[in-house]
C-alpha cells in the first residue's frame, strides 16, 4: 500500500507504535480498559496543570467538532446567551451550533488575518449584560493564527463569565494553563497534537461549572454532564467507544512525555514552522497572516505573484512524491496551507522545499518552451 505523510493540521502521519497499538481488540467492559480510560483523564489534566480537585476531564466519542458541540449544547443554560468571537471557519462554526441549538449568542467577527479584538469583546459585554459565556478558538487552522486566549481569559473572568477555548489543534503543542488563563472548558481532539489518531475528543472542565450543566443538555448523546457522570463512576463511556482509538492515545500519551512532554514538542513544531516559512519566502511565498500571529500548528500561503500557479497540480506533484498538503479554508485571497505537526521532523519539511523548489522551477521551463 502506498502512504504519504501528511502536512496537515490533523488528522495527521502518526508513529509506528502508535499505529501498532491498534492491533489488539478490546472489551468496552473490561477492567483494564476502563483503567486505560481513567489514565487518560487523570494525565490530561497534569498537561492542563490542574488537578483533579477543581477540574476534571470527560473523553467523547466522536470529532472534535463533537466535543465542541457537546459542551456549546450542554453547558449553557435556556436563559444564557454566548459571546462567540470569530476570525475563522472554525468560530464561525460555533454560532453555527447555537443557530442549530437555539441557544443566544452574539457573534463578533474579525478579519481571518487578525486576532480578536478585546475591546470589541469589552464593549459586547457592556452592551449585553444577558452574556453568560464567551467562546473562541485558539488555533485557527482556516489561516494558522494563534489566537490570545489569555487575555480573552482575564476579561472573562473580570465579568464573571464562563470561558470555553476550542484549543483543538493547539493543545498538547501549545502550553495551555487553564486555571491561570481562567478556562472554564477546553476541547481538543485525539488526532491532533498528542499524535493520536481520530475517533474521540475530550473536554477539560472546572468541576464547579459542569455540576451547573446537569439537565442542559439539548441533545442525548452529546450530554457532556452525563457523559461525564458514567465516566467518573470506573472509567465506562456511556455508548460504545472507539476502543483502537483509546488504545492508540494512551500509547500516543506516553510518547509524548518521552519526547519531553509540551515543552519540547512545541520546541519541535515552531522549528519546523521556522524552516518552512524562511525556506518558502525563498521560493517566493508569503504567508496570509503577519508573522507576529502565526502558530506553529499550520502555515497559510499565499498563491506567489507573477507566476504561474495551479494548486491541484502542485498538490499531485508533491503527493505523487510522498507529501500531502492542504487547500486553502475559506479565505478571501488563494491560499494554501502546510501543517507541520505530528511525527514531521525538520528533514521532512527541507525535503518538502526541494520538492516545491523542483515543481516551480519544472513549471517555469514549461512556459519557456
Amino acid at each position: 500500500m502506498k502512504t504519504y505523510k501528511l502536512l496537515t493540521p490533523g488528522p495527521l502521519t502518526t508513529s509506528d507504535t502508535v499505529k501498532k497499538e491498534m492491533l489488539f481488540d478490546h472489551c468496552t467492559w473490561d477492567d483494564d480498559y476502563k483503567q486505560i480510560t481513567q489514565n487518560i483523564r487523570k494525565e490530561l489534566l497534569s498537561l492542563a496543570h490542574v488537578d483533579d480537585t477543581e477540574y476534571t476531564s470527560v473523553l467523547m466519542q466522536g470529532s472534535g467538532t463533537f466535543g465542541v458541540e457537546c459542551v456549546i449544547s450542554s453547558v449553557i443554560p435556556k436563559d444564557g446567551c454566548l459571546l462567540v468571537l470569530s476570525n475563522g471557519a472554525y468560530g464561525e462554526r460555533i454560532a453555527n451550533m447555537c443557530k442549530a441549538q437555539n441557544i443566544r449568542y452574539i457573534e463578533i467577527k474579525q478579519d481571518y488575518d487578525k486576532i480578536p479584538d478585546v475591546e470589541k469583546a469589552r464593549m459586547a459585554i457592556k452592551k449585553h449584560p444577558e452574556i453568560t459565556h464567551i467562546a473562541m478558538i485558539h488555533s485557527e487552522t482556516t489561516s494558522g493564527i494563534l489566537n490570545d486566549i489569555k487575555t480573552i481569559g482575564e476579561l472573562a473572568y473580570a465579568h464573571g463569565l464562563n470561558f470555553i477555548v476550542d484549543a483543538m489543534s493547539s493543545f498538547g503543542g501549545v502550553d495551555i494553563p487553564m486555571q491561570e488563563w481562567h478556562i472554564d472548558f477546553l476541547i481538543s481532539s485525539a488526532n491532533k497534537c498528542i499524535q493520536g489518531v481520530p475517533g474521540f475528543s475530550f473536554i477539560i472542565a472546572k468541576r464547579a461549572e459542569l455540576m451547573k450543566a446537569k439537565g442542559n443538555a439539548r441533545t442525548l448523546s452529546l450530554d457532556l454532564y452525563d457523559q461525564w457522570e458514567t465516566m467518573e463512576k470506573d472509567g465506562k463511556w456511556r455508548y460504545t467507544s472507539p476502543t483502537h482509538v483509546v488504545l492508540a492515545f494512551a500509547k500516543a500519551m506516553e510518547e509524548l512525555k518521552e519526547e519531553g512532554g509540551i515543552v519540547a514538542r512545541h520546541q519541535r513544531y515552531q522549528h519546523n514552522m521556522d524552516v518552512l516559512v524562511e525556506e518558502f519566502e525563498k521560493l517566493g511565498f508569503q504567508l496570509y497572516i503577519d508573522k507576529a500571529y502565526q502558530g506553529p500548528i499550520i502555515a497559510t500561503f499565499l498563491y506567489p505573484k507573477g507566476k504561474v500557479f495551479d494548486f491541484s497540480r502542485m498538490y499531485q506533484y508533491i503527493k505523487e512524491r510522498g507529501y500531502a498538503i492542504y487547500p486553502g479554508k475559506l479565505t478571501d485571497k488563494e491560499t494554501f496551507r502546510i501543517g507541520v505537526i505530528g511525527e514531521i521532523y525538520e528533514d521532512d519539511i527541507r525535503f518538502l522545499v526541494a520538492l516545491m523548489k523542483d515543481y516551480m522551477e519544472s513549471v517555469e521551463q514549461e512556459c519557456v518552451k
